[in-house]
């Protein structure tokens, strides 16, 4: 999402404006039409300066009426638009900043946190993956090859156990019987896919 941000760490004490790349060039490509890149053809003749963060992409803009010489806290992005449009911006409510703190021990925080969400939540995706499917699942299952066919049931089964050692459904096998030799984590991916069908 475009906006106005402090990222010490990829901009020092700067105050940037991260724009949305595909948002601006529609902007620009609605009202220019010139065919050019936005950044290259107004931005950077307009006076902004392109800051690149790091080797992900993405990057930030300074300049007059944007990050330099404004009041921070009645920010728009009025100076870019018109730049990059032709026409004078028109943005009457103001943005704030968004502020990164990376520093070592905020970095060390944010990994703690995440470990405390998404850790639980990956041990048991981890599970799932091993774990035999649950008698609900395979109950679930049966009723869904009874509502889509067996000719499909199979097909969706046979690209469910693709590269693993699941031996796909025998001509007579029951489908209840096949499905309980799928893992946790299979028998989701074929509910989905059976229920999606």
């Amino acid at each position: 999402m475009s906006g106005f941000a402090r990222d010490p760490k990829y901009y020092g004490d700067r105050l940037v404006y991260e724009p949305l790349e595909r948002k601006w060039a529609g902007y620009h490509a609605r009202h220019c039409g010139c065919g050019r890149d936005w950044l290259e053809a107004h931005a950077v003749p307009a006076g902004f300066t392109v800051i690149p963060r790091g080797k992900t992409g993405y990057y930030g803009l300074v300049g007059p009426g944007l990050t330099e010489g404004v009041d921070e806290s009645a920010l728009t992005a009025n100076a870019l638009w018109e730049a990059v449009t032709g026409k004078p911006g028109t943005q009457t409510w103001y943005e704030s900043v968004h502020i990164t703190c990376r520093s070592p021990e905020s970095e060390a925080a944010r990994k703690a946190e995440n470990e405390r969400i998404y850790g639980p939540r990956r041990e048991r995706a981890q599970k799932a993956k091993t774990e035999p499917a649950t008698p609900a699942q395979v109950k679930y299952l049966t009723t869904l090859a009874e509502k889509v066919g067996k000719e499909r049931f199979d097909t969706e089964f046979a690209k469910v156990i693709k590269g693993s050692d699941i031996e796909p459904r025998a001509p007579r096998q029951r489908c209840s019987t096949a499905a309980k030799r799928l893992t946790k984590a299979k028998a989701r991916t074929l509910i989905s896919a059976l229920v999606a069908y």
